[in-house]
């Protein structure tokens, strides 16, 4: 945790820093968390609100198409949001990013169905699932910077991994969330207004965020910069111009860890069912349980980055899961412990890039275009290959062949264990500078 001091006696309270720093790790990391849960929500319960926009045998297909295509307004936002951040400082890029995401989440709450006005219900729904892509790109390359500005030397990956902690919230709460929910109400209250419910508290989360990020104080690395009238003029341009490398290593990084967090942390009860007839509560029961457990050893493992550097960790989790899919997906049975097993070696492994994730993408550029830096190449990457995740394993799975799927996610880790191959160390970078990095 950066920069905290100890109270000197009983009594006295906390220290102003301690409290500061301590309102900026919650404030740096909640749009993480609207954004997960939001994300996670719609996967957990488009089955149940699909028929109510997309009437015809392929609403559920139609379904996670619009959530691709919610994904390629990333991009959009991560250039325009992430600008903004590298001009006007991290505090106001995270406070727009979120007051975007709980007004996404209001929209697609509020929807009206096919059935009340015809064609503009799908159209409703689209324009939520736009505004929460748009403020999504902005907000991963905002609070990265964010968080590893604030830390201290020795300690950014553990202070940067609490960015992916909230992420596994944020799926924690929507696994909770489908848990209750589907085993309260029956399919038919799922389905006619049920699947509202969490998209609503979505939107209170979000405005309770835009609240916190309101009190946060800028890092002093941009204000740093800022008093030395540093700030990139054109950050999109500066980025493009000299640091295509970091962009590069950024969106290769990206590719493995976005199908695979689909893949483990919201697909595989429906695998399951789908491979072995394992029954649906059982495998969202193992999934809620597994997340828990990956919320606690992704700042462990971030331990374990500080200490030995990013390159090995992530190069041990690349590599593990180009050979374990296919045996994971052998091992998986209808049973609770079998899919509670595979669960929790997955996320144990995916711990591993995680905990990593913010800091190095930080470490690999200037303050005056990381913001950017991270936030472009990250969404593109996700853009790519984690809006279509859903798309693809409900594509191999309607044609029977879901052996396909573990070989998808072995090519991916191949393709981004290269990529951390050539990457540069960079736990020893000074993360104030305004040079060149990468």
């Amino acid at each position: 945790m950066a920069n905290v001091t100890r109270t000197s006696s009983p009594g006295q309270g906390t220290p102003p820093r301690r409290r500061s720093t301590a309102r900026a790790l919650v404030g740096g990391t909640i749009g993480n968390f609207v954004e997960w849960f939001d994300w996670s929500v719609y996967g957990f319960f488009a089955v149940y609100f699909a028929d109510q926009f997309f009437p015809g045998g392929n609403a559920v297909l139609s379904t996670l198409l619009v959530f691709a295509i919610s994904f390629f307004m990333r991009p959009v936002g991560a250039a325009v949001l992430g600008t903004y951040a590298d001009r006007h400082g991290r505090k106001h890029g995270m406070t727009l990013t979120i007051l975007l995401m709980a007004g996404g989440s209001l929209v697609i709450g509020i929807a009206p169905t096919y059935d009340q006005v015809g064609w503009l219900a799908p159209a409703v729904l689209v324009l939520g699932r736009l505004l929460q892509g748009f403020s999504t790109g902005g907000e991963f390359g905002t609070s990265a910077s964010f968080l590893v500005e604030w830390a201290k030397p020795g300690r950014k990956a553990f202070a940067g991994s609490f960015q992916q902690v909230s992420v596994v919230l944020g799926i924690l709460l929507a696994s909770l969330s489908a848990t209750v929910l589907t085993r309260v109400l029956d399919d038919a209250q799922l389905e006619s207004w049920g699947w509202r419910i969490p998209f609503l508290i979505g939107s209170v989360i979000g405005l309770v965020g835009l609240y916190i990020r309101r009190q946060i104080d800028e890092p002093d690395a941009f204000r740093s910069l800022d008093r030395a009238t540093q700030a990139a003029s054109s950050p999109l341009g500066d980025m493009a111009r000299g640091h295509r490398r970091g962009a590069a290593l950024v969106f290769g990084i990206s590719i493995a860890g976005s199908v695979i967090t689909y893949m483990w942390l919201t697909y595989l009860p429906t695998y399951a069912t789908l491979t072995a007839g394992a029954d649906r509560a059982d495998g969202q029961l193992a999934n809620t349980i597994a997340l828990a457990v990956f919320a606690v050893l992704i700042p462990l493992a971030a331990l374990l980055s500080d200490r030995f550097g990013r390159r090995p960790t992530m190069l041990v989790y690349a590599a593990l899961f180009v050979v374990l899919p296919f045996p994971l997906m052998q091992l998986l049975g209808s049973s609770f412990t079998s899919i509670l097993v595979v669960s929790v070696i997955g996320v144990a492994v995916l711990s591993l890039n995680h905990a990593n994730l913010a800091t190095v993408f930080a470490e690999l550029f200037p303050p005056q275009v990381r913001t950017i830096g991270i936030a472009v190449p990250y969404a593109v990457s996700n853009a790519v290959f984690g809006g279509t995740a859903p798309s693809v394993m409900q594509f191999f799975g309607d044609r029977d062949v879901l052996w396909v799927v573990p070989l998808y996610v072995s090519i991916c880790a191949l393709v981004t264990g290269f990529t951390i191959w050539k990457m540069p160390e960079t736990r020893d970078v000074d993360t104030s500078a305004t040079g060149r990095t990468a």
